[in-house]
């Protein structure tokens, strides 16, 4: 769909060669021969960026900018002004023209200027879209901390709200940063025990003597130090559910505690000789490969097992990259919010290095990266220059790595989204590359929802 510019100037011969100078560019012009027909039109007609002059009849062009920033603040308006009025162009620019032009006018750049403009009206357009999903996609979930639509995910998704509901252990694997400990607190929010207590035990963070405290609690005087009765952490969320984050960590003498927790639901405490019985939920985490463990001797077969009721693989932010715009935009109004800045999106620059980066650090890295770009960004949107020096060097843009057991269309999906990527966005570069129409570019975009993207 071409965009309209509407031009406004009591000039003729102006008004005429600014449209034909505009069309040539592939615009709709509209025109107006002073501030009060451009109002009209404005306010009847679909209008993308208005181009007036400042001195008109009836309504001055200073006049028309106060009403549209009024009525219609995301409308980009450029101001035309002989020399005696540059000052007077200024004061405009002040209230809210994003340039001005002395006349005659310089059309190649006025033309970049209508360009740039018109780019980064899309830009929030999109970045609006893309936060009106985001909400959609939390209220379809249940839970609204885990964003992605992405097949993998849906899939992982649905799995959480069948297994929630049950008191099966469940194992969730994953490489480091792509959200573990999310889909954990995911099965405890959509499970029955959702208002009982939610503990957390990072157990690689803990020596073995002193985890076996902290699970399972410690009688006053069992060790030196232990100077009163502590309870543990599975007597803390009887009722609940635990997560054990880090399994792969816990040595053999722990091993065999939390086997028997599993298998009779009691334990002593450190020290101590009288069983205590919880009604606890295990959820377990590790980015280890636990039965590469077990060869090793490291991990418990019958512990594995027990644990591993329901396995939850959480993929890599890579094998995932249709749910990167929507996590930027989730993050960009988390942290525009947070550091009160007035960020609108992300250039065509910037989201292409950021689609094209692999992620090896996965989405907490992402999470890390938008903030930093939030924080550094000088202008309204986030640019290329503004993202962490690894990630705009590093990417790579010339290949595409599939995973083995993708179908056919999901890879060609794939393809598509990263040519996109590559191209900025340009879907005449895209479907040039591809080798296929413009119009079958469009139809696939459609067919794999993929068009906001």
């Amino acid at each position: 769909m071409k965009r309209s510019i509407l031009i406004c100037d009591d000039e003729k011969n102006i008004r005429s060669g600014l449209s034909m100078a505009m069309e040539l560019e592939g615009f709709e012009t509209l025109t107006a021969e002073d501030g009060s027909v451009a109002w009209q039109i404005i306010n009847k007609e679909s209008v993308d960026l208005v181009i007036t002059d400042l001195r008109m009849p009836k309504i001055s062009g200073e006049e028309l900018l106060k009403k549209i920033n009024s009525a219609y603040p995301r409308m980009p308006v450029i101001i035309l002004t002989g020399h005696g009025t540059i000052e007077t162009a200024v004061e405009a620019m002040r209230s809210g023209a994003i340039d001005f032009f002395t006349k005659p006018v310089d059309l190649d750049r006025l033309t970049l200027v209508v360009k740039k403009a018109l780019s980064a009206t899309d830009l929030y357009a999109e970045h609006e879209l893309l936060k009106q999903e985001v909400e959609q996609l939390k209220a379809r979930n249940r839970y609204d901390r885990i964003i992605g639509k992405s097949q993998k995910m849906v899939q992982l998704m649905d799995t959480v709200s069948q297994v929630a509901p049950t008191k099966a252990s469940v194992l969730i694997t994953g490489e480091s940063g792509v959200g573990k400990e999310l889909v954990a607190d995911a099965i405890h929010q959509l499970s029955n025990r959702k208002n009982g207590p939610f503990i957390k035990v990072h157990c690689a963070a803990l020596t073995s003597s002193l985890l076996e405290s902290e699970l399972f609690g410690h009688e006053k005087g069992s060790f030196t130090g232990a100077v009163k009765e502590k309870r543990g952490r599975f007597e803390l969320a009887d009722g609940g559910t635990i997560f054990l984050d880090e399994i792969g960590e816990i040595d053999a003498s722990t091993q065999v505690k939390l086997l028997r927790v599993l298998q009779e639901k009691q334990f002593e405490r450190v020290g101590g000789e009288k069983p205590i019985s919880v009604d606890v939920r295990i959820v377990c985490a590790t980015n280890r490969d636990l039965p590469k463990e077990i060869e090793r001797g490291n991990f418990r077969e019958d512990l594995y097992y027990r644990l591993n009721v329901v396995h939850l693989d959480v993929p890599p932010l890579r094998e995932r990259k249709d749910d990167i715009p929507l996590l930027m935009t989730s993050f960009l109004t988390q942290f525009r919010q947070e550091n009160n800045r007035t960020i609108e999106g992300f250039s065509a620059q910037a989201k292409r290095v950021l689609l094209s980066y692999d992620w090896p650090g996965n989405i907490r890295e992402l999470r890390n990266c938008i903030e930093s770009a939030v924080v550094l960004a000088r202008g309204s949107l986030i640019e290329e220059e503004d993202l962490p020096p690894h990630v705009s060097k590093s990417q790579n843009t010339s290949n595409l790595q599939l995973e083995l057991g993708l179908s056919l269309a999901e890879a060609e999906k794939q393809l598509i989204i990263a040519t996109l990527a590559l191209h900025g966005g340009n879907k005449t570069k895209t479907a040039d590359v591809l080798k296929i129409g413009r119009k079958t570019l469009h139809r696939k975009l459609q067919e794999y929802q993929i068009d906001d993207e």
